[in-house]
């Protein structure tokens, strides 16, 4: 556990706040499903609206959001949204039917989002640009070993089954929420920024932000080929057995956690910071072609070939998560990086609305020839970031703000 824990300060801090959320969260996201259909019966169809409307009521609430954060402090939005998420999820325990169902996610989903925005507020107010990326893989790495821990917890009130072990789960979720408010408190303060002359949401001026921001959500919808699209060509176009989807899940925890801290190292700079984009992208655009490899492939092909590509992608994952990280805060000016990093966020839930469906058409409906289209895809978008991220640097420095350089 030291080695996944930053030195004492700050950094540790905010690093062991993440953990007992995500410890929380582990376990939540793999029985939330589940217990809204066994245990408040709702209908798979009442489950995706309610799923598909909390998600636009959250994208659409995101940017005012992260202005709060801005202007009310970030600390201040992280105490009361982890104490209003810890009130929601108790709250789950009294829905019955559909509709407050409906209000109390769409109600978790804007908590959740204006805590995530002032956490990355409160990095860029803690910690110096230098060490950001560093501190943000060493919180990535720590939080998917977290989410691991709760992953096995579910796992152990799935075997029971029970009511009542659904809402203990419900309680424990809410208590870590608890807890996290309550750590969040001992944080250093990040004063609030006052208003400016400008426009309140200056975001939404900034063009080369804007066009990062949608580049990178259509990057980081390479989570979705594992999550969605994998499983099931393991199923439908492989010989490879079923448990092999689910061990490419597990290999990539396991990799995230080991390279995680080491694959941010020398992102220091936004330049450096899209090489590493641009390299992320290459390594999955690789991964796309070796899983094209594997279509109609008997069982030890098809087994070493999805390893193969599982490994590409998770190297590829980590740098891109890397470069990200770099570009967000580097190219965010310092008085607004609330709005910024949940724009930045906003880019990433919007090509995770798109995925799902346009990756399984792909893959599933054109074998090896889609695979090799999203190869073509993800590496065209990590070959723009470069010049995106220089018309940044521009802009930048025409207005006068310094950006970071490590």
């Amino acid at each position: 556990m030291r080695s996944l824990l930053p030195p004492p300060g700050p950094a540790r801090l905010l690093t062991v706040i993440v953990m007992v959320m995500t410890l929380g969260q582990g376990l939540w996201m793999a029985l939330s499903a589940i217990y809204a259909v066994t245990v408040l019966h709702l209908t798979s169809g009442q489950l995706g609206v309610s799923v598909s409307i909390a998600a636009a009521i959250v994208l659409l609430s995101s940017i005012p959001l992260g202005h709060l954060a801005d202007r009310a402090g970030p600390r201040t939005v992280q105490i009361w949204s982890f104490l209003v998420l810890t009130v929601l999820t108790c709250g789950l325990l009294f829905v019955t039917d559909f509709w407050p169902y409906l209000v109390v996610v769409s109600a978790q989903g804007i908590a959740y989002r204006a805590g995530r925005s002032a956490r990355k507020a409160m990095i860029a107010g803690l910690i110096p640009s230098a060490n950001r990326v560093a501190v943000l893989a060493q919180i990535r790495a720590a939080s998917n070993a977290s989410v691991s821990v709760g992953a096995c917890l579910a796992g152990l009130v799935l075997a029971v089954g029970s009511r009542e072990a659904y809402q203990a789960a419900v309680g424990f979720v809410a208590v870590t929420f608890l807890i996290t408010g309550l750590l969040t408190v001992k944080e250093p303060s990040v004063p609030p920024v006052p208003a400016s002359a400008g426009p309140a949401l200056g975001v939404l001026r900034d063009v080369p932000y804007l066009t990062f921001a949608a580049l990178d959500g259509l990057l980081t919808t390479h989570t979705v080929l594992l999550d969605v699209v994998l499983p099931l060509w393991v199923l439908r176009h492989t010989g490879a057995p079923r448990w092999m989807s689910a061990a490419i899940l597990l290999l990539n925890t396991v990799l995230v956690v080991a390279v995680q801290t080491r694959a941010a190292r020398g992102v220091d700079d936004p330049t450096a910071a899209a090489r590493a984009s641009l390299q992320g992208a290459g390594c999955v655009a690789a991964a796309c072609l070796v899983f094209a490899l594997s279509d109609k492939a008997a069982v030890l092909p098809a087994c070493l070939l999805l390893a193969v590509g599982a490994v590409a992608h998770a190297l590829g994952e980590v740098r891109q998560a890397a470069g990200s990280w770099g570009i967000a805060f580097d190219l965010a000016p310092d008085h607004a990086q609330g709005q910024y990093q949940a724009t930045h966020a906003m880019g990433a839930d919007m090509g995770k609305m798109i995925a799902p469906a346009v990756f399984t058409w792909l893959v599933l409906g054109h074998g090896a020839l889609g695979w090799a289209a999203l190869a073509v895809a993800f590496a065209a978008l990590g070959t723009a970031m470069p010049p995106v991220v220089a018309r940044g640097l521009r802009t930048r420095s025409a207005t006068g703000e310094v950006t970071p350089t490590g």
